[in-house]
């Protein structure tokens, strides 16, 4: 599992193409994995820049400050979820950073570890949980809720569309104890469409649940937002429509003129849009790097900067929906 080439970082290239990181810029990385990503910023921040990193992962932490010894002096590592990021980056002095990349995938390496019940093909505990100290694990949640509210989990997470069968399976065949046992009722009872295996967004729904996954891009994104310099640019990479949509509607927002409510009488924003959509179109991975990694093929990288004019602080409560 020490393998470092069991991770490949999704747009690598593009990534620092569009983030532009510069000499002795400060950035953040909120999910920082196993650093490829990191070190590319690192490299290009080279000779005094730095990266404050976050991961909700300890094990995560642990292996990356071994993998980075070698920029140890300019990386400062977080063990919290990048949501928190807006409180926990002033207490390391980061308060207006140059850009912010989140990247909202799985590592390779957390797929690979099968007791951490990620992968439907390992055998291993129903745990999915990014931080294995405290909070629900997968089996916590599909042996206790309700047959409707599995519905509900796989239908909003997963965008399942046999969901209330599938939840109606699960709650006859239960209780479920490890992975291949889940997986394997799936692929009895639902038939296969294409190369993707049944399970797949059965799996994602349940591991976005227990990790509260949506909550935490929209918190993140904003708080990314807020420690932005005027200049800063923030690249967000999603592998799950329902994240892509909100990313994808959140930049659209803040790149209008005017942000206020309808319903609000005056406007409070100035009348100025707070970011620029550095790219229209979301980015995907080109063939030759799905045929290296096929995890690439549902990449999107949308990239935003923040306006020269402005400074404001933005809350998506005040936002016109």
């Amino acid at each position: 599992m020490d393998d470092e080439t069991t991770h490949i970082p999704v747009l690598y290239n593009e990534v620092l193409e569009l983030l532009r990181p510069k000499p002795n810029g400060r950035y953040i990385d909120g999910t920082l994995g196993a650093g490829g990503h990191t070190v590319g910023i690192l490299e290009a921040s080279a000779p005094e820049g730095r990266v404050l990193a976050f991961d909700r992962d300890p094990e995560a932490i642990r292996f990356t400050q071994k993998r980075l010894q070698q920029y140890s002096d300019r990386i400062t590592y977080v063990n919290a979820n990048y949501a928190k990021m807006g409180k926990l980056a002033a207490n390391e002095g980061f308060v207006e950073v140059d850009g912010i990349l989140l990247d909202l995938g799985l590592s390779s390496r957390q797929l690979a570890n099968g007791q951490r019940g990620f992968s439907f093909i390992k055998e291993g505990p129903l745990d999915m949980r990014f931080d294995t100290t405290g909070g629900s694990t997968a089996a916590d949640l599909l042996n206790n809720l309700t047959e409707s509210e599995l519905s509900e989990v796989l239908w909003r997470y997963g965008e399942v569309r046999q969901n209330r069968r599938i939840a109606r399976l699960i709650v006859e065949h239960r209780p479920f104890e490890t992975t291949t046992e889940l997986a394997e009722l799936i692929a009895t009872h639902v038939r296969r469409k294409g190369r993707i295996h049944p399970a797949t967004q059965v799996f994602q729904a349940v591991r976005i649940a227990v990790n509260q996954e949506l909550d935490a891009v929209e918190q993140g994104v904003e708080a990314a937002i807020n420690l932005l310099r005027p200049g800063g640019r923030l690249a967000v990479i999603s592998f799950h429509s329902l994240e892509d949509r909100f990313v994808k509607r959140f930049f659209r927002d803040l790149s209008r003129d005017c942000i206020c409510p309808p319903q609000q009488p005056i406007c409070n924003c100035g009348g100025q849009a707070v970011l620029k959509l550095v790219n229209r179109k979301a980015v995907k991975a080109g063939e030759q790097e799905i045929d290296g990694n096929p995890r690439s093929r549902s990449a999107r990288l949308r990239v935003v900067e923040k306006a020269q004019n402005t400074d404001s602080k933005i809350s998506r409560a005040n936002i016109r929906q």
